[in-house]
């Protein structure tokens, strides 16, 4: 779509601004929840819990594809805007569903994390590099263009939907362990409703904040606060919000229950209500901090929010600047598309044996440095112009290290989950750190634009931007690795 968008000749901050839409990457793990809870009818007993939402979310993504086929972009953006966000959407819950499949099929180690990532990490880059290349080689080689391009997307999709109905279902206790936990709840909400109800108000109203701020505060009352204060007044009422849900919910669990038999307890409808909200929605961020400590939970989605904030603002103006720069369609399906494919694969699973042997960790550090050191080499191309030799190294360069950082990074939050809320959890954390690079990422074309088009220094800043990141990975270093070890024994 960046591509498409940029050949109607709409300007970098509008491409940029436009990827807002995306966002749903970002705050998906608000209906994660969901995800893990709630059986879909039908296909939800054909299938199984895992393959019913993969399923259901392929089928949408293939209505979206189709329709987007049918518009034209130059008169009908706010549209396609609308519809990409369902698509964007769909494909985000897709990824809560298949992330949660990846880690309920394997063993809850850093190793066996490790090399799942790498398939993880292969097959994702299979459809992104490998698919992707195909629409850039219609546009140029055939007398399609971007919309009828996305018909030929459509029934690639409808093809791969075959691969849910063969897949095998991974056999787990989720569904025990949850209503055990609902049970729990069930058993003190009507004895306290005022504590519980307020535990999901103060829940629902960080849930509406967090989706607020995601779209980057509309309609926001500028009258009364500059917009420019937006993030921090949001971030100072988010906070106030979570303390208080924490506070109300241990308030309640600190709470003398009545026995079960006592003829003052009277279950209802609203009760259970209740009662399923707190386990779908509380229970799985709940049991995230008070398993590794509030302090050591923060600072590890502090680390994760700012590992690949530099390759976001990175991968979301590469489309453009190879553009401007001079490369051709076939240029960037060659070498960004399928050569990047194939790197990527390779390095993957290179990178899964190194962090299988040396553990996360160091594998997230050596990961890190490499992918600012490679955002350089992109510097070098916007000085000396469009070279197809120096796009290779760079896309071998870039490839290698965003392959052995994402195999890391990907392991570190398989580990921490809990298989009791796998998707819940998982999507929690991969959403923090897809937060800071769709929502800020969203700026990299007013960024370049403020240089005045200065490709190079913009690259120079994108590899500075891992700098904060590693210092923080290197203050936790310690208890991370007493969590990864604990979590290795318990598995």
């Amino acid at each position: 779509m960046t591509a498409w968008l940029t050949d109607e000749g709409l300007s970098r901050s509008s491409v940029g601004l436009f990827g807002l839409i995306f966002v749903s990457y970002s705050i998906n793990f608000l209906w994660s929840p969901l995800v893990d809870r709630v059986k879909l009818p039908v296909i939800g007993r054909l299938m199984g819990q895992r393959r019913s939402w993969i399923f259901l979310t392929q089928i949408a993504i293939v209505i979206c594809a189709c329709a987007l086929s049918m518009f034209d972009a130059t008169s009908q953006l706010a549209t396609m805007a609308i519809v990409g966000l369902c698509l964007a959407v769909s494909s985000a819950t897709q990824d809560i569903a298949i992330d949660a499949y990846r880690i309920d099929v394997l063993d809850q180690d850093d190793a066996s994390m490790a090399a799942g990532s790498a398939m993880a990490t292969s097959g994702w880059w299979t459809g992104y590099a490998g698919l992707g290349a195909i629409p850039f080689l219609l546009v140029d080689h055939t007398q399609l263009y971007w919309p009828q391009v996305y018909l030929v997307l459509t029934l690639i999709m409808s093809v791969l939907l075959i691969v849910v109905l063969v897949a095998s279902e991974p056999k787990t206790n989720r569904a025990q362990q949850q209503d055990e936990i609902q049970q729990g709840f069930l058993q003190q909400v009507p004895q306290h409703p005022m504590l519980s109800s307020g535990i999901i108000a103060s829940m629902l109203s960080l849930i509406a904040l967090i989706a607020y701020a995601g779209f980057s505060f509309p309609l926001w009352p500028e009258q009364l606060i500059d917009r420019s204060d937006a993030a921090s007044f949001s971030s100072v009422i988010g906070i106030g919000l979570l303390g208080l849900m924490f506070y109300l919910l241990k308030a309640l669990h600190q709470q003398p229950q009545m026995a079960s038999t006592s003829p003052q307890i009277q279950v209802n409808g609203l009760h259970r209500i209740i009662a399923w909200l707190l386990t779908t929605l509380v229970a799985p961020l709940h049991e995230f901090f008070t398993r590794n400590g509030t302090r050591f939970a923060l600072s590890v989605l502090m680390f994760i929010f700012l590992f690949k904030l530099g390759e976001a603002y990175l991968g979301r103006m590469s489309l453009v600047f190879y553009k401007e720069v001079g490369y051709s369609n076939t240029d960037i399906a060659v070498f960004s598309k399928l050569m990047n494919w194939w790197v990527t694969i390779l390095f993957s699973l290179i990178g899964s044996v190194f962090t299988i042997r040396f553990g996360i960790i160091k594998g997230l550090f050596i990961g890190g440095i490499a992918m600012a050191l490679s955002n350089l080499i992109f510097s070098v191309i916007a000085l000396t112009g469009p070279s197809q030799w120096l796009l290779a190294v760079a896309v071998l360069v870039d490839g290698f290290t965003g392959a052995w950082g994402s195999v890391a990074f990907v392991a570190l939050l398989s580990v921490l989950c809990n298989r009791t809320f796998t998707a819940s959890q998982y999507a929690l954390m991969a959403s923090i750190g897809t937060f800071g690079r769709v929502t800020l990422g969203s700026y990299s074309g007013v960024i370049v634009d403020g240089l005045d088009g200065n490709w190079a220094l913009f690259f120079v800043l994108t590899a500075l931007m891992v700098i904060p990141s590693l210092l923080f990975l290197y203050s936790i270093r310690k208890p991370l690795a007493k969590i990864i070890a604990s979590n290795k024994q318990a598995s």
